[in-house]
């Protein structure tokens, strides 16, 4: 059977509403990013930044004093 160029397709509108409703539900539990923040340990960055704050501020000091 071939399609004839005169016919259509008909879609069924209630159809692709409850297939988009059921997309949008099984997405809705989902936050963007969830799986990359699950991933990262906030303590561990936040030490890491108090460390690179504190190499930083010893830098400015040592540059501070050798002007002096």
């Amino acid at each position: 059977m071939k399609n004839q160029p005169n016919q259509k397709q008909k879609t069924d509108a209630n159809h692709v509403k409850q297939q988009n409703a059921a997309s949008a539900m099984g997405q809705q539990n989902q936050a963007y990013g969830t799986e990359f923040g699950n991933e990262t340990d906030a303590q561990h960055v936040k030490q890491q930044n108090a460390q690179s704050e504190a190499r930083k501020a010893q830098a400015s000091n040592n540059n501070n004093q050798q002007q002096q």
